[in-house]
This record gives C-alpha cells, structure tokens and sequence, in this order.
C-alpha cells in the first residue's frame, strides 16, 4: 500500500481536529528543522511562546522569569514560566504567591554559573504546590575558567549569549584549586534550590564526571568533594544518553529486548537510591543492569512518581548532562502521565497538552532535534512512542481511574490511559502522530525523514525486514536479549501470541492483526472498559 498524506491529515485521522492538527504539524516540522536559540527569534517561534503561555494560564496563575535574547541562559525559553498556584481566569487575582518574582530572577541570575552551559535550575511542572524542576549537571573546573573554551570542546564551537559573562574566575583561582570559587557558585545554587523547597535531586548520568578529551569538563552533586549538597536527597538512576536511541533507531524503534551495555569504560556511575525511597515500590534494582529499554524507563518513571508523592511539602530535580535529550524525556513523560490523572494541566484537551509539552520542554529548552534526526539518536520519538508502555494504573500518582475522553469536546479522540493502542485499516502506516506518539516511516530506511510536506505510507516487506536484520551490526553500547511478552503488554496487543520474542516482534503484521510492537503506530486508543481499570490494579 502506498499513499501520501500531509501531516495534518493524518492527525485529523487520529481523531485531532483540523486546526489542532494543524498546529502540532506545524510546530514539529519546524522543530525538525530549526534548533530554537532565545537570540535567534522569528514570528513563528513567537507564535509557539504565546501559544505555551496561553496554555499555561489555563490552569495557573504564573510571573515570567525574564530571559530577553537570553541573557541568562541562550537556549532556555526567553518567557520562562513560574507557576505560582492553580487558579482559574475568574479568581487569578484573589490569591497572592509566597515567592517573590524579583528574588526569583536575581537567584537565577547569580546562580546560572554553577550548572553546565548556564542551564540553571528551573522550575516547569508545579504539583500539589512542589516544584519538579530541570537543569544541567553541575559545572566543573573545566567550565568555570573559561564558557568560550568550553563550548568548543564540548559541542563544537557553538556559542552562548553568557560565553564572554564578566563572572569567569581569574586564573589565579584556577591555578590555586581555590575551592572558594565552587564555595561561591555552587552556594547560590543550593541557594535557589532550597527557595524553590527543592530536596530530592535526581541524576540520570551514567558517569560520575563528564570527560571530554582527558578533561572534566562537567562534575554532579553526588561527587562534590566538599558534600556542599549533603542536605539533599541525591539520587543516582544512571540512564543510557541520546547515543544509545541510534541502536533504539536501528532496531526498527523496538525497545523491548535493547539492553544497555553498563560495561564501557566510561560508565563510573552506580544506581543509589535510598531505602526509605525504594522498598515501597517491589521492584529489585540489584538487577538494573539487565533491564530493557522499556523496563527501566518504565521503573525510573514510578521511581519518580512515588518521590513527589512521598513528600507534601519538598520538590524535586531532574538533570541528566546537559539537560536537553534525558531530562526532557523524563519531565515530559512526568507531565503527561500527571495530566492524565487528572492533577496538573486539568483545563487542557489531549492536543493541547501534546502541542504544550513538545513546544516547552522539547523545543523551548533547545533539544537538538535537527541534530539527533541526523544522527538516528531518536530520545524524541522514543518519548511518545513510549506512552504505549504505561497506560495502566500502575503509573498513576492517585487511587482513582485515569481521565476518560467523556471530559473532552472531541468525543472522537480517545485517551483513555494515554494510548491504548488498536490497528487501524490495514497495512503499515506511518505518521506524524498517533495521540502522544510521534510517527516515523515503518521502513527502516525512510525512518527519521521528517519530511512531513508529503509522508510516504510504506510498509516494508518480510524479505527487506529480513535483510535489514541480518546486515546490521551492534553498537558497543548496546546488549540485546530475547524476552517473552509480558501480561501488560498482551492487554495492549491481545492479538499477541504465546512467548513471542522482541526480535520476531518487529516484524510486519500478522495474519492475526495486530502492530508489530517496533512500529510507530497510527492508531486512535480504544475505550477501557471498567473490567480492564480492575486487572490494572493502582500503586
């Protein structure tokens, strides 16, 4: 079957009204093809920052923290949103907030040097009154004496609004090891994040220090000689980097059976976390190194969950590096899985929400869409085509039943659970989007063509699957194994037979009907029924 439809099209085929359509179809071609800089602002870009702060003020009452042409930070969004408390147009101006604006910016503003690249602790997602923020890892020496020279060993010369900052330490410091210098920095750090009441910090590095040609060039929390964050709950949850999504890529987009290898030289940092945080959940970390893909994004997500469900009054932190593949992969999975149960966004449609987390925490914090497409490191695709994974209550932060589509205006856009997934018509196709789930070409070859002007609908015959397969060879970053479906994911499928393996799951549809599991789906999730909600059970 061949065909070519426009990416809004094939978003009013999944259930997304024409104009909604259009504006997500809009929004990721230009995000596929520009890398948003705070310096570098067109009215497109404009329009996409007005739209966020529209969607925002849905639900909250919010001040913006200034950074015009980004002074502070030049890949952070220029109108940084604080969310204050929830509030409704009609009563936004009865409540005032305990944060001051001002402080705010100024703690922003002195604070920025402590973490790589400037990208300084912020606030995105506000639940129950806790902060769930984002930002890099801490900056180590190599950054601090010096943004210009830095930003050419780290991402290839590019440039940043603050590279020449008055700030930089003499050389003096540098050559002393005067740890006066990370007393000063890294305090101010520790300054806004206590004001933000953030105590858990949750690191996603794989390495206790980032190397880049012999030099540390980055440093985190948990290897601070001085124990300056020893006030803080510090998490390490070591995470594979946007380098290991070209294997996920490659593997026809099946994640199940794609083990990363924790063996390479690099990989220094353990998975800690603290008993009081972990023995609720039943799940063994001792065996994380032999997680798939699915298994440890879907434990580090309840991880998660259960963190800022533990604690009434404390925030919490999510970094990876750089703060722009890992962390909004997490932050946006946390913002969905949360407006699904109805606690955070709860004014927004199912497109709204979607067109709100792509534009802020993908594109406005400067993930380097373009980039990753070049190289096959899909994180972004992954994110969405991922939801499939945790539909069941399992992953709920309340004892109640997900948000069911009877509450939205397009009565045709199912969401039950996020993304009950279903065939539809026949054949492969391939999209721009299915709900939450971004669509590449099914064939390996055409994957990742975000060409979305006109999309090929291919499928793939048995005989080039095949070859493809065979052809390939594993990164070094990458252990694969072979792992029976799992109950959940029979839900999910229930055309899916006994025992079949992730290798043999990527294959085209059966004769019984159903996706194959390493697909991009387009398909519109299908009501659960009440039977369904009981299997599922709650965490």
């Amino acid at each position: 079957m061949a065909a070519s439809l426009s990416s809004s099209d094939v978003l009013t085929a999944s259930g997304i009204s024409g104009k909604r359509s259009e504006e997500i179809a809009e929004l990721i071609d230009y995000f596929s093809k520009f890398q948003y800089r705070a310096k570098e602002v067109n009215s497109k870009v404009e329009r996409i920052e007005k739209r966020c702060l529209e969607l925002f003020g849905r639900d909250y009452k919010y001040s913006v923290i200034q950074n015009t042409n980004g002074e502070v930070c030049g890949h952070y969004p220029r109108q940084i949103v604080f969310l204050e408390y929830e509030s409704y147009e009609h009563d936004k101006d009865r409540f005032e907030s305990t944060v001051k604006i001002g402080k705010l910016q100024d703690l922003v503003n002195r604070s920025k040097m402590a973490r790589c690249r400037g990208r300084f602790v912020c606030p995105v997602i506000l639940y129950n009154g806790k902060h769930i923020c984002r930002s890099s890892t801490l900056a180590g020496w190599g950054e601090l004496y010096g943004r210009t020279g830095y930003n050419y060993i780290f991402s290839g010369g590019s440039d940043d609004a603050w590279a020449d900052s008055d700030e930089v330490p003499d050389d003096s410091a540098v050559r002393n090891g005067d740890s006066q210098l990370f007393d000063k920095v890294r305090g101010l750090d520790i300054k806004l994040l206590r004001y933000l009441s953030v105590r858990y910090i949750c690191d996603l590095m794989v390495e206790n220090k980032k190397v880049k040609f012999g030099l540390n060039v980055t440093s985190s929390e948990k290897v601070d000689k001085a124990q300056r964050y020893a006030d803080f709950t510090l998490l390490s949850v070591p995470y594979p980097g946007c380098e290991f999504f070209k294997d996920y890529k490659d593997r026809d987009y099946t994640a199940e059976g794609l083990v990363f290898n924790w063996n390479q030289d690099f990989v220094d940092a353990p998975l800690t976390i603290p008993a009081s945080l972990s023995k609720n959940l039943n799940i063994d970390w001792s065996e994380y190194q032999s997680w798939d893909l699915v298994q440890q994004t879907q434990n580090y997500l309840k991880l998660l969950i259960h963190i800022i469900n533990s604690d009434d009054e404390s925030g919490l932190l999510v970094h990876c590096i750089s703060g722009w593949d890992r962390t909004p992969l997490f932050v946006s999975l946390l913002r969905l899985s949360l407006w699904a149960d109805g606690v955070i966004h709860a004014n927004l449609e199912p497109a709204e929400i979607l067109y709100l987390t792509i534009a802020y925490d993908w594109f406005l914090f400067g993930h380097m869409l373009p980039d990753r497409l070049s190289k096959g490191e899909e994180i972004f695709f992954f994110c969405f085509n991922f939801l499939k994974h945790i539909t069941s209550e399992k992953f709920s932060a309340v004892k109640k039943q997900r948000r069911k589509n009877s509450q939205f205006k397009d009565s045709d856009f199912t969401v039950e659970d996020i993304c009950q997934l279903k065939r539809r018509d026949q054949g492969s196709i391939t999209s721009l989007s299915s709900d939450f789930s971004l669509i590449t070409e099914d064939s390996p070859a055409a994957a990742s063509s975000f060409n979305y002007e006109g999309i090929e609908l291919i499928s793939a015959g048995s005989q080039a699957q095949a070859a493809w397969r065979k052809g390939r060879t594993s990164s070094p970053q990458t252990v694969f194994w072979n792992k029976p479906f799992s109950a959940e994911d029979k839900l999910l499928h229930p055309g899916l037979p006994e025992a079949k393996s992730s290798s043999s799951s990527s294959s085209n549809q059966s004769e019984q009907g159903f996706l194959r599991t390493g697909s991009s789906p387009l398909a519109v999730p299908g009501r659960r029924s009440a039977g369904e909600y009981a299997r599922s059970g709650s965490s």
